[in-house]
């Protein structure tokens, strides 16, 4: 994977999700004694109808949605 000019990469999607990483989520970044750079989600602090969809957002296609039914669905946005 290369770093473009402007210092960005693009984490695999996979990797997002098994991460946590939702779009436009927020991520702080650790750089270890022994060189590593470790990523991490930051919480957002938000509450009802918005954590629904921020937790959904960009992952219509995740693996736990396939074969869900509307009705499952919006049970799970629900909460």
């Amino acid at each position: 994977m290369r770093i473009t000019s402007k210092g960005q990469v693009t984490i695999p999607q996979e990797i997002r999700e098994k991460a946590g990483l939702l779009p436009h989520g927020e991520v702080e970044f650790e750089l270890r004694d022994n060189g590593e750079v470790v990523i991490r989600p930051v919480p957002a602090a938000v509450g009802g109808v918005r954590e629904a969809f921020a937790r959904v957002r960009g992952s219509a296609n995740a693996v736990q949605f396939k074969g869900m039914s509307t009705d499952e669905f919006m049970s799970f946005l629900r909460g």
